[in-house]
């Protein structure tokens, strides 16, 4: 079996994972990580090599990319114009249909697929919402994160000038409405009252009830633990009062790298383009064969 080679783009809390998650999968094998310092090395890294462009690698099928979500739109289109497969794990909702259009048109220029958004929110919990809508066709679905640490959320907040550490916690208010729990610890020289409001001005927070508070550490107070309820309620048919819920508690860059590296095998099932993980069939992202998949799950 001709195995999927992979490069791990950026290697931080979610690339870690999913090093872990391509060494559990049968069907893969690590083709090198992609790092801003290639000179930085870590042990679990001395196989494989590691660079700073994926020019510099050799016969990579797919690039996963475990980098921050403003800089996915630009690392993708240089690795899909290489005919590389590209999956990614951006997170603001409300410019995914934007960046999807954008790659599309890219991947299907240089016949690669690029598989977008692909972490577990959006992601997995975006096909449990489209599963639930499929089941409840009216009604009101609730997604309700956590309590946990926001990868992105707490991204965008180191990037904010004069913040030296940071953790965002999400937790849920009810009916999906959330409020933002973020910790930072300012550079000095830098007052911590100009760089809280920086961070509630940030698109991330703009739109949720958010408080800042300066902590002496960040380290001591992390925690990757993540989690969702989902719940739909609404009309079956012409039966009121349908009521489903999905609950979950995760490690969030563990369940995000699993993610990536699922669609990962998907993209190769699919025709050139750019895609959301609702447009894939589901069999696609698992490892096996198909008819032995049915057996087990259907």
């Amino acid at each position: 079996m001709k195995k999927i080679r992979a490069a791990i783009v950026g290697y931080g809390n979610i690339g870690k994972y999913v090093l872990e998650a391509i060494l559990a999968s049968p069907d893969f094998e690590v083709g090198g990580i992609i790092r801003r310092n290639p000179e930085d090395v870590p042990a679990e890294l001395t196989p494989y090599p590691v660079v700073d462009s994926i020019r510099k690698l050799e016969y990579i099928d797919v690039a996963i990319l475990a980098t921050p979500t403003r800089s996915v739109e630009q690392q993708a289109k240089e690795i899909l114009s290489l005919g590389i497969n590209t999956v990614d794990s951006f997170d603001i909702h409300g410019e995914i249909v934007a960046l999807r259009r954008s790659l599309d048109e890219v991947a299907k220029a240089n016949w690669s697929v690029a598989v977008v958004s692909a972490g577990w929110d959006p992601g997995s919990d975006s096909l449990v919402r489209a599963l639930l809508e499929a089941m409840i066709p009216k009604g009101i679905t609730y997604t309700n994160f956590g309590p946990g640490m926001s990868m992105g959320h707490t991204v965008a907040v180191k990037a904010i000038d004069g913040v030296k550490a940071a953790l965002s916690m999400t937790i849920p208010v009810g009916t999906g409405i959330h409020r933002r729990m973020v910790y930072v610890e300012v550079k000095e020289g830098y007052d911590f009252k100009q760089v809280a409001a920086a961070i509630k001005a940030d698109d991330y927070f703009a739109h949720d009830e958010t408080h800042v508070m300066e902590v002496a550490s960040v380290d001591s107070l992390l925690d990757m633990g993540h989690g969702v309820n989902l719940v739909r309620k609404g009309v079956s048919g012409q039966t009121q009062n349908q009521l489903i819920a999905f609950d979950m508690k995760i490690n969030n860059p563990a369940l995000t790298a699993q993610v990536l590296v699922a669609v990962a095998r998907a993209s190769f099932k699919q025709q050139p383009g750019a895609y959301t993980m609702i447009e894939l069939p589901v069999i696609d992202m698992l490892y096996g064969e198909k008819e032995e998949l049915i057996k087990r799950l259907v």
